[in-house]
């Protein structure tokens, strides 16, 4: 019976360099004599420097595709955790042991075999995993919210501000601060657009952290940004920050303030909006109208200014052929449209004779009505008064005594 072939896959959670540098080779050599010592025959090898917090590790995907067709039964890692650290990616495995497209999960550390209780400690392995990206993830949002109410920002400092590793708080880089503060002030003068801004710190030494031009985007977002003053926005709220200002708020205020003026102008419509836009149909293909204003002007110096109305022939199933219409022909159109609803001349003399009688007698009900509430109110006011003068004078009439004698005083 041939041996049965492994995959040996080793994984860490991220691609920068010079984080967990020695991660990869250590789990490399460890795994190696792993599969010596235990005579398991590793066809291929698997590198990985991605998390495993959420699916769609591509070097994973690649080993999972090449076991279903049966390329090797088996995968060697240094924990449960280095495969997956979410459900997805865990219930995959399980389900492959199933079907038994894979046949054994061989761990140094960890150890399980294809039977039920063997796949129940591996889904546990798998759970526990999970729970700790899950409790990692909440356990750093509270450290950054910490971090916050402390009044520390919990990022990158811009430009112009350093992060002290040390105390973990932002101090002033206090060359590029004299860079910074000099574009704002060039910027409000009016001497520079953001592309001048833009052109001024790369000639002043001030770039990326990457080495690259600040961009005109980014030298906008730079002039807007209230960490200068002592501020900083996280959560979609404006937080007081315990680093030190760079500028003034005054200046700070007028750079949002010439911002805001060589932003992008206010336009105006081509077209005032016109009575019947919104309202009226085409009649062919369903669609709205819409206006547009023509203005002629004559050889002997005369101005002439028309509205036109046309379909605005947004169908997709058809295609109108309507021409458009002068605005005294649609008002004529729809005049000759309200007549056909509008009331005969006796009509509207009777409704209106028969409502103005209404209006007569209903005024004079109203009236009587008022008077006799006032006069309603009138007896109960006089009936009040006699009642509090009565309760008045009885008080005026009974005797009072004193603490400090013993008959009545």
């Amino acid at each position: 019976m041939p041996p049965q072939k492994f995959f040996l896959y080793v994984r860490k959670s991220t691609d920068v360099e010079d984080k967990q540098v020695l991660s990869i080779d250590a789990q490399l050599t460890e795994l190696r004599v792993f599969a010596r010592e235990n005579n398991l025959c590793v066809v291929d090898e698997f590198i990985e420097k991605q998390s495993a917090k959420v699916p769609g590790r591509n070097v994973f995907g690649q080993m999972v595709a090449r076991i279903e067709t049966g390329e090797a039964g088996g995968i060697i890692a240094w924990h449960p955790d280095r495969l997956a650290r979410n459900s997805v990616d865990g219930g995959q495995l399980i389900y492959l042991l199933d079907i038994g497209k894979l046949a054994h999960l061989k761990f140094p550390t960890f150890w399980c075999d294809s039977t039920s209780q063997g796949k129940f400690m591996l889904s546990m392995a798998f759970g526990q995993s999970k729970y700790y990206v899950d409790s990692l993830s909440e356990n750093t949002k509270r450290g950054l919210r910490q971090k916050v109410r402390m009044g520390i920002f919990p990022s990158q400092a811009p430009v112009g501000y350093l992060n002290d590793s040390r105390t973990k708080t932002i101090i002033v880089d206090k060359k590029r601060a004299k860079v910074v503060r000099l574009a704002f002030e060039k910027y409000v003068a009016g001497d520079m657009r953001l592309e001048d801004v833009s052109d001024f710190l790369a000639q002043s030494g001030v770039l990326t952290r990457t080495g690259k031009r600040i961009s005109k985007t980014k030298a906008s977002f730079m002039l807007a940004n209230p960490f200068y003053i002592g501020l900083f926005k996280y959560g979609g709220e404006i937080h007081e920050g315990r680093h030190e200002p760079i500028i003034t708020t005054s200046l700070f205020e007028e750079a949002q303030a010439m911002l805001k003026l060589r932003g992008q102008p206010e336009r105006k419509a081509k077209n005032e909006p016109q009575p019947y836009c919104g309202l009226i149909a085409c009649a062919s293909c369903g669609m709205m109208i819409t206006a547009e204003n023509k203005t002629k002007r004559q050889l002997n110096g005369n101005v002439h200014h028309y509205v036109y109305y046309r379909c605005t022939k947004k169908s997709n199933s058809m295609v109108c052929k309507e021409m458009s219409l002068r605005s005294h022909v649609l008002d004529n159109q729809v005049s000759s449209l309200i007549k056909t609803v509008t009331l005969p001349t006796d009509w509207a003399e009777e409704l209106e004779r028969m409502a103005l009688a209404d209006y007569t007698s209903s005024a004079v009900s109203v009236a009587a009505g008022r008077r006799e509430r006032e006069a309603s109110i009138d007896a109960i006011s006089l009936k009040l008064e006699r009642l509090l003068n009565g309760v008045n004078n009885h008080l005026n009439r009974t005797p009072s005594f004193s603490r400090n004698s013993r008959g009545v005083k």
